[in-house]
């Protein structure tokens, strides 16, 4: 159960922190952010200073912390930052890659470590789909057997999945298999181009909807949440299709019934690159997010409350109001604001509008293009 973010303040402490506690990983994934390599960095955070940061995210209330990389697998010591996050009362989850190193045995110590959720990677109903993605053979059949060996020792099951051309003809069959794999929420990722991520993998504003479209439907029938990543006018679509059903069902009953949908607490929930989301590296660099790499500090030298409330660049990104284009208009900012990471990687301006999205906001009138002329 994810702790309830009703009374955090943003400007003042994030809602999730992601700590990447090392680059190494076996995999060579085709959108990944880190471009993982397979030994370790001697620059990582040590274990003690691994701690030094659980202690201040404890300190901070922080409701979600999550291990990631390259593999954390990869670190020995993760089972003793695990068991030390929970004594400190912090509900760690954990990314781990699908390799031979996920074990079942591994599985089984992840759960007596106190972790309290597992997040693996699964791009596709069939082993064509995802080990194409992923770029091992075998990586599928990894993956699901890692996810019934967590329903075994009753670990929550969360997925990632990235969103492209090679798949999202293919989410309702994934939606299908996930029912089967009794996960408890999925998290659909759009991508943003750094690292190995490509722009010509990146999908249009009309596609972005169309996949918008299939995850609400979705939304209904699954016993599961859905949230996304990187996409975060998904949030704009779950409200609109809300007010459109009010007024159907006041149209043809003539009043209205409040309806319950798992997706509405994701609508609400605000957080954006930098705005009640930070992210630290293997060496304790901290970035608004793990795919916008402007630095707002390092744990090595500040406190991460510190960097959170105080840096320039988390203080610009949480300051709504300096948001350009149409994102700055728009009437759905607070809940979504775009992608700063993706606006960022295809302009050069974290502020700049999200231009992955069709929506037009109310009385906006995009500028026109300036036309320059031939000199005279």
């Amino acid at each position: 159960m994810i702790p309830s973010h009703a009374a955090i303040n943003y400007d003042e402490t994030p809602f999730l922190v992601i700590w990447e506690v090392t680059q190494a990983c076996d995999l060579s994934c085709k959108h990944c952010r880190a471009a993982a390599q397979p030994l370790r960095s001697p620059e990582e955070l040590s274990t003690e200073e691994g701690k030094h940061l659980i202690d201040q995210i404890a300190d901070m209330h922080v409701p979600i912390f999550v291990f990631t990389g390259g593999d954390p697998i990869k670190r020995p010591d993760i089972f003793e930052l695990i068991r030390y996050a929970t004594a400190k009362g912090v509900h760690a989850a954990l990314t781990p890659s699908a390799t031979p190193l996920l074990t079942r045995e591994v599985i089984g110590k992840l759960k007596e470590a106190g972790l309290a959720r597992l997040a693996v990677s699964l791009d596709g109903s069939t082993a064509e789909i995802h080990d194409n993605i992923r770029q091992l053979s075998g990586a599928y059949s990894k993956t699901l057997q890692a996810i019934q060996w967590a329903n075994e020792v009753s670990l929550p099951v969360q997925v990632h999945t990235t969103a492209s051309r090679q798949n999202i003809t293919d989410l309702g069959k994934l939606a299908t298999l996930l029912h089967e794999l009794e996960i408890v929420m999925w998290s659909v990722f759009f991508l943003v181009p750094v690292g190995r991520g490509q722009k010509s993998d990146l999908l249009t504003g009309e596609e972005f909807e169309q996949v918008f479209e299939k995850l609400y439907q979705l939304s209904k029938e699954v016993p599961f949440q859905i949230k996304t990543t990187e996409g975060m006018h998904y949030r704009r679509y779950i409200l609109q299709q809300h007010v459109a059903e009010l007024e159907r069902e006041r149209a043809t009953n003539g009043r209205e019934t409040p309806s319950q949908f798992r997706t509405q607490q994701w609508a609400t929930r605000r957080v954006n690159d930098g705005r009640g989301f930070v992210f630290v590296s293997h060496t304790g660099n901290v970035y608004p997010s793990g795919f916008l790499p402007i630095l707002g500090g390092s744990v090595r030298q500040q406190g991460l409350q510190e960097i959170y409330r105080d840096s320039p660049v988390f203080r610009t990104l949480r300051d709504l109001t300096q948001l350009h284009g149409k994102c700055g208009a728009c009437e759905f900012k607070e809940i979504c604001g775009g992608s700063r990471a993706r606006a960022f990687a295809l302009t050069g301006d974290l502020l700049a509008e999200e231009s992955c999205c069709i929506y037009q906001p109310r009385n906006y009138h995009a500028p026109e293009p300036v036309l320059v002329g031939e000199p005279g």
